[in-house]
């Protein structure tokens, strides 16, 4: 450190913050936020509602100001159902009291009750940054943003975790709509994948959640990894087998819940696909991979047509696909693509009164599937 930098207080430190406050896990009373800070800091999040009320959140779940050596997490809560709102991060260095106040950011709750919804998904971005910052210039500012799995390609360094989830392509994915992340098998894979949901919020804290906005029910599963268990590639990480019955226990009680069972549309999201194309038995020992989860159908399939589920929406297999109902497989399955440019695409999700709309495109905006849905008679 220079003697100049030592009479201002060792100035020349990295950044206290180091990422934009990442917005996360909308609910119908808040959302979660999340930014990564250099050294040991406090975190606290100022909201302010359109008739200028303003309100700190600054209190973790053990009564704490929310505190970290790398990451802030402060939950907001105490909104209203579809409220609107904007959001600041107030970082303060535990050190030596340097306190950095950030910009504010908008936020609307989710409303369960809304007539109208209207959101985006993205798939298996695998941290090419040149399409993250496409889809980012693409992709509207809508309710929120389904970021279906695959963020990474392994998690082989603790050092890229911060800037690939809460930082993708340098860009500020949460600005004007909180995001909604999903686990695919690669963001599972690698000796530092234990490491990302200190990284990840979600509404009720697992990798599995259901809420609803406005006219749509959605459920997020959690598919795991595309080979066994015990597979030898995965070092003994992955017990994903129990994950998948424990959400099936967990969907049995979610598709009874009022807002879930009403609902005119209902739409999964997770990341490998519960049909494919090509569903013949893969070669494990050599270089063999599910294109499609058996297991988690296995599992759920009776479930989600009990629900009377429309659509599964997923990635993984990098190529733009839509296969449509059948007698036997009552809801359809829909398919994004890649990670490169000229296979990447993201989806739009509107939903009224009239139809739930499903159109995917491409980043020259040229459309590759168009899909609507006629609301569902009660019941």
């Amino acid at each position: 450190m220079t003697e100049a930098a030592k009479q201002l207080g060792g100035r020349d430190r990295e950044p206290l913050v180091l990422t934009p406050m990442m917005l996360m896990a909308p609910r119908p009373d808040g959302v979660e936020a999340i930014w990564a800070v250099s050294r040991t800091s406090l975190g606290r999040v100022e909201s302010e509602t359109a008739d200028g009320r303003r309100q700190m959140h600054a209190c973790d779940p053990h009564g704490f100001t929310p505190q970290g050596d790398a990451i802030l997490r402060v939950r907001v809560a105490g909104f209203a159902p579809g409220a609107a709102a904007r959001l600041r991060p107030i970082t303060t260095a535990a050190d030596d009291g340097e306190t950095v106040t950030g910009a504010w950011k908008p936020f609307r709750a989710l409303d369960p009750a809304a007539a109208v919804t209207r959101f985006a998904v993205w798939n298996d971005t695998h941290r090419h940054d040149d399409t993250i910052r496409q889809l980012h210039r693409v992709t509207p500012v809508e309710d929120f943003l389904v970021w279906n799995g695959d963020t990474c390609n392994n998690w082989d360094d603790a050092a890229v975790l911060i800037p690939t989830l809460l930082h993708p392509g340098g860009c500020d994915i949460s600005a004007g709509r909180p995001v909604c992340l999903l686990w695919g098998n690669h963001d599972v894979r690698g000796p530092q994948a234990f490491r990302m949901p200190g990284l990840v919020a979600t509404p009720e804290g697992r990798p599995f959640y259901a809420f609803r906005s406005g006219p749509v029910a959605v459920i997020c599963l959690h598919t795991g990894e595309d080979k066994p268990d015990d597979h030898p590639s995965f070092h003994g990480r992955a017990a994903f087998d129990a994950l998948r019955k424990e959400q099936a226990a967990w969907l049995a009680e979610v598709i009874r819940r009022p807002e879930m069972r009403t609902a005119p549309y209902r739409v999964v999201f997770c990341h490998l696909p519960l049909r494919w194309t090509d569903e013949g038995p893969q070669d494990y020992a050599g270089d063999g991979y599910d294109r499609f989860s058996a297991g988690s159908r296995a599992l759920w399939h009776d479930l989600l047509v009990a629900w009377r589920t429309q659509v599964v929406v997923s990635g993984h297999t990098h190529r733009s696909t839509w296969i449509p109902p059948t007698a036997d497989w009552p809801y359809a399955q829909l398919v994004g693509g890649g990670p490169e440019l000229e296979r990447a695409s993201w989806i739009e999700v509107t939903a009224d009164g009239a139809a739930l709309r499903l159109c995917q495109r491409n980043l020259a905006g040229e459309i590759l599937h168009d899909l609507n849905f006629s609301p569902l008679p009660p019941g």
